[in-house]
């Protein structure tokens, strides 16, 4: 009789252990990727691909959340993920400013200790970009009518490093913009609308109207396919690098058994044949890079951030 007992005390344990959940698998329930910028633009648009898969693979609902706040802070869909639970049921879909540049505005929440990447999968095509009616059509034109005339420049944030890129080689080319303003998006009408007379913003935004505008030069480390003769910010001055990228990232706590599962969707994904479509058509890069790698990447961007910033004080 008291072998029964036992019995029956053991099955108990164990029937308490599966229900409790702390035992549960991953995932049990929706999954949440935030994008802490407004809809359309790359990150966007894998990050939904990622989000499909992964609810497919796992059979559990993933949805794709976008929480802009602003280009120079306080990025909201980011310090959400960083006060999550890290329990992988909320994911960062994070643009290069995010983990490279918050702590650097005050945002202690955004402290690169506070996140760890999953990979990053995506270097966007990123331009300098004006009107074809604008009286320079060159990086150099650009340099020579700004000394004596007013040029405004439109960005995503002033913190931002496409921004300061931007900022810092115009210094270098020893002209200055006369105005700037952030914007949610910058696209073909913000160029139209005369709302900028220069703007950096992501290729993938003016694709609709690329045969009406004039790229300058792109903010990428090589040149970008779908615009072959605008010259590399790199070419024009060799000490500004940077390539300008979107990961995943979760809270630096979240189990590593919960990463490997998310890992094993997203790689799979951006390495699609309808992920590499969106390359093709965009000029985008996408790729799969791993954790480790991928914090190297974010450790070099920190430094390379510093001596932009050391420019332009």
């Amino acid at each position: 009789m008291k072998k029964i007992y036992v019995t029956i005390a053991t099955l108990a344990i164990a029937m308490t252990g599966f229900f409790n959940p702390a035992f549960a698998e991953y995932p049990e329930k929706p999954v949440t990727f935030i994008v802490p910028w407004p809809p359309g633009d790359l990150e966007d648009i894998l990050t939904r691909m990622i989000a499909e898969d992964f609810q497919e693979e796992y059979g559990v609902a993933a949805a794709v959340v976008n929480k802009p706040g602003g280009g120079g802070g306080p990025f909201p869909g980011a310090i959400e993920v960083a006060n999550a639970p890290a329990d992988g049921y909320t994911i960062g879909s994070f643009v290069i400013g995010v983990p490279v540049l918050g702590h650097q505005i005050g945002i202690e929440e955004l402290a690169p200790a506070k996140f760890d990447p999953l990979g990053i999968f995506v270097t966007y095509p990123f331009v300098i970009a004006t009107s074809p009616d604008a009286p320079y059509q060159t990086m150099d034109e650009l340099a020579s009518h700004a000394k004596t005339n007013d040029v405004s420049l439109g960005h995503f944030g002033a913190p931002l490093i496409p921004t300061k890129i931007t900022l810092a080689v115009a210094k270098k080319m020893d002209f200055n913009f006369a105005s700037d303003a952030a914007f949610d998006m910058l696209d073909c009408n913000t160029l139209a609308s005369g709302d900028a007379d220069v703007i950096n913003t992501t290729l993938a935004l003016l694709l609709p109207c690329l045969d009406n505008v004039t790229i300058l030069a792109s903010v990428t480390g090589s040149r970008i396919s779908l615009t072959p003769d605008a010259p590399t910010v790199t070419e024009i001055e060799p000490t500004l690098t940077s390539n300008l990228w979107n990961g995943l990232f979760v809270h630096k706590d979240t189990p590593q058994d919960v990463r490997d599962k998310i890992i094993a969707v997203a790689s799979k994904t951006v390495m699609s044949e309808r992920a590499q479509e969106v390359a093709t058509n965009t000029g985008a890069q996408i790729y799969w890079m791993g954790p480790e790698e991928s914090a190297a990447m974010v450790a070099a961007d920190i430094a390379q951030a510093d001596y932009v910033n050391s420019l332009l004080e």
